[in-house]
């Protein structure tokens, strides 16, 4: 997880001549290299989800926080490259494409490029799907708590779920008469 980060390759290069196809595949390094640390995340994070081990569950957000500030930088440089190269193809920096930066890149380095965006795209779609359902299982989760809590509240304010999975405002134990405890003597 604590992988040493790989030097930006700054757009601002392709100003001095520096080959695109350099930049283009150091840029999708970064990407990669990235989502890999993100997706290490979500993956140990779900895990200690369902460990309920919730101090790791803390830190892993602190973690994934870091990365996601880490690739604001990222989405800089990202925006940088496509703006240059934007302007060498004569197209806004938003309609740039890797089919369109292919025309300008070596043919090896253009095929390269293919590859790591679409192992990119992979990996976001496995990142997205592990996140939604490490926030499906917390949802799930507190969830659970706060019924318990609602539960083991003793004043007249506690809600529940009726039988068919409604909630009321008693918790539902009045529904059937007094309260009933448990007189346990030894």
């Amino acid at each position: 997880m604590n992988a040493a980060l790989p030097t930006p390759v700054l757009p601002e290069a392709l100003d001095t001549g520096e080959s695109l196809t350099t930049i283009v595949l150091a840029h999708l390094d970064a990407q990669l290299s990235s989502v890999r640390r993100l997706l290490g995340i979500v993956l140990e994070q779900g895990a200690a989800i369902r460990a309920r081990d919730v101090h790791t569950v803390v830190r892993l957000a602190g973690l994934l926080h870091g990365e996601l500030t880490r690739r604001q930088q990222i989405e800089h440089e990202r925006s940088l490259l496509l703006e240059r190269a934007g302007a060498r193809l004569g197209v806004p920096a938003g309609l740039v494409t890797l089919t369109q930066l292919r025309a300008i890149m070596d043919p090896a380095g253009a095929q390269l490029a293919e590859q790591r965006s679409a192992e990119l795209r992979g990996l976001l779609n496995e990142l997205r799907r592990e996140h939604s359902c490490n926030r499906a299982l917390m949802r799930i989760e507190l969830s659970f708590l706060d019924h318990l809590m609602k539960s083991l509240a003793l004043d007249g304010g506690v809600h529940g779920y009726d039988p068919r999975g409604g909630t009321t405002s008693d918790g539902g134990a009045r529904q059937h008469g007094a309260l009933h405890l448990l007189d346990l003597q030894a």
